[in-house]
């Protein structure tokens, strides 16, 4: 069995780069995830890179930025290359199935557990504003989905921790 599930926060913007032959979008960037603590111990950080495929990518591109807390679900994949000096270098990737956008807009505040999100693009995260709550529509009772990206996929669960 090879599954993965972390939980981190962004190191940098994601890089989006498109395949030559069937044009598809792969997104890469580096997730900081802090190691359990002993008691009397030094914190340790790991920084695994992911990598995402498929309209999956071109949407973290789009929302998600440096900083942003996510949960990713998928597999380890190894590999190596030869550099310029003919040396042989391994690598270690994991390659996303999914991903959860854990935070949207500015950092979330402690609200006592209400969830507000702005789905604004990237380039308005940082921007001083209020959250905008999704456009509710009286008429079927359902939130319009214009504001809510293709992949988005909310969980009614609290997540346990």
């Amino acid at each position: 069995m090879n599954n993965v599930v972390l939980i981190g926060r962004l190191t940098r913007d994601p890089e989006i780069r498109y395949t030559s032959g069937s044009q598809m979008a792969v997104v890469n960037f580096t997730l900081a995830i802090d190691r359990p603590v002993r008691p009397n111990g030094e914190k340790q950080t790991d920084f695994p890179r992911i990598v995402v495929f498929g309209r999956q990518a071109e949407t973290c591109e789009k929302y998600l930025a440096k900083g942003r807390l996510v949960a990713v679900n998928g597999r380890i994949q190894t590999g190596s290359y030869q550099n310029r000096n003919g040396d042989t270098v391994y690598t270690t990737d994991v390659v996303a199935n999914r991903v959860e956008f854990l935070e949207w807009g500015n950092r979330q505040q402690s609200d006592g557990g209400s969830r507000s999100r702005n789905y604004a693009p990237r380039d308005d995260f940082d921007a001083p504003s209020q959250p905008q709550q999704p456009q509710f529509d009286n008429r079927n009772a359902s939130f319009r989905e214009e504001s809510i990206p293709d992949t988005f996929q909310e969980i009614d669960d609290d997540v346990p921790f």
